[in-house]
C-alpha cells in the first residue's frame, strides 16, 4: 500500500528552521506497531497521522520515534497546513479529534495558522534540579506531563548544556524558561529524552504550560515567545480562559509516498 507523506517545518517562516513534523495521510488507522514503526523510520520529533471522519472532522494521533504522545502542537499545526494545502484548499478551519486532548481547532490567519489547545498550567514543586541544571533554577513548577524550571535570564537559558541522561531520569520531561530578550516576552528550551527526543526544536505543548505562567507573571494575556533551540522558532501565544491560542507559520519541505509491503 502507498500513503502520502509530507514533511513540514512548523513554527517557521523559512526552511530549516522551526520544528520538523512528518504528516502521513491515512484512510484508516493501521496497527499501532506499524504507526510506531513509521515514526521510528522517519526519525523526526513527531509523525502525525490524520484520518478523515464522515462528519468532516479529522482524527489525529502523534508518535515520536519511540512513543505515542497525548498532544503535539507543532505536528498539529503541520497537519493543518498539509490538509489546507493538499486536501481541502477551500477550507479556512479544520477540527481534529484526539484520544486525550479533546477537539483541537486550527484556522487560517493570512499566511499563519492559529491553533486552539487546552492550557496546561503548572503548580509550584519542591524539586531539586541542581544535579541537572546549572545555574540552578529560581523557581520550579510541574504538572502531570512536564517539569518547568525558571532561570533568571534569557542568556542562562540559551547557554545551557544539559545532560540528556540526567534529564531522562527525571519523572517528567523538562521545560527550561526565562525572561525574554530581543523583543520576546520569554524564551525557553524543551528536553524530552524520556520520549526519544534529547532536545525538541519548537514545542507547542510546552507553550500550553509556558503561556499561562508568563501571562500571569507579566500581567498580559498575549505573549511573544521564542524557543531557543539550534533551529529556533517563534510562537505567538494568547491565553483565553482554560485555552491557549498558538499562532505560527509552516514551510513545506518534502512531499512523497510511503510504500508499505
Amino acid at each position: 500500500m502507498r500513503y502520502p507523506i509530507h514533511i513540514v517545518d512548523a513554527f517557521a517562516t523559512q526552511q530549516f528552521c522551526g520544528n520538523q513534523a512528518a504528516v502521513v495521510l491515512l484512510d484508516q488507522y493501521l496497527a499501532d506497531d506499524v504507526l510506531q514503526a513509521i515514526a521510528a523510520e522517519n526519525n523526526l520529533a513527531e509523525t502525525a497521522f490524520p484520518v478523515s471522519r464522515p462528519d468532516g472532522k479529522w482524527d489525529l494521533r502523534w508518535f515520536t520515534p519511540t512513543v505515542e504522545v497525548p498532544l503535539c502542537g507543532h505536528a498539529t499545526l503541520a497537519s493543518a497546513d498539509v490538509l489546507f494545502t493538499h486536501v481541502m484548499p477551500e477550507a479556512d478551519t479544520v477540527t481534529f479529534t484526539t484520544r486525550v486532548s479533546g477537539e483541537l481547532v486550527v484556522q487560517r490567519d493570512g499566511e499563519a495558522l492559529v491553533m486552539d489547545l487546552p492550557a496546561n498550567p503548572a503548580s509550584p514543586a519542591d524539586l531539586d534540579l541542581g544535579a541537572v541544571l546549572f545555574p540552578a533554577p529560581v523557581e520550579v513548577r510541574w504538572n502531570e506531563r512536564f517539569i518547568m524550571a525558571v532561570l533568571d535570564s534569557a542568556d542562562a537559558v540559551r547557554g545551557l548544556s544539559p545532560d540528556a541522561a540526567a534529564i531522562g531520569m527525571l519523572p517528567r520531561n523538562l521545560i527550561v524558561t526565562g525572561p525574554g530578550d530581543d523583543g520576546y516576552d520569554c524564551v525557553s528550551r524543551f528536553f524530552a529524552p524520556r520520549d526519544g527526543i534529547d532536545e525538541d526544536p519548537v514545542t507547542g505543548g510546552a507553550h500550553c504550560v509556558l503561556a499561562p505562567y508568563w501571562a500571569e507573571r507579566l500581567g498580559k494575556s498575549a505573549i511573544r515567545a521564542w524557543q531557543a533551540s539550534a533551529r529556533g522558532g517563534e510562537i505567538l501565544c494568547r491565553v483565553i480562559g482554560n485555552r491557549v491560542e498558538l499562532t505560527g507559520a509552516c514551510v513545506p519541505y518534502l512531499s512523497g509516498t510511503i510504500d508499505l509491503a
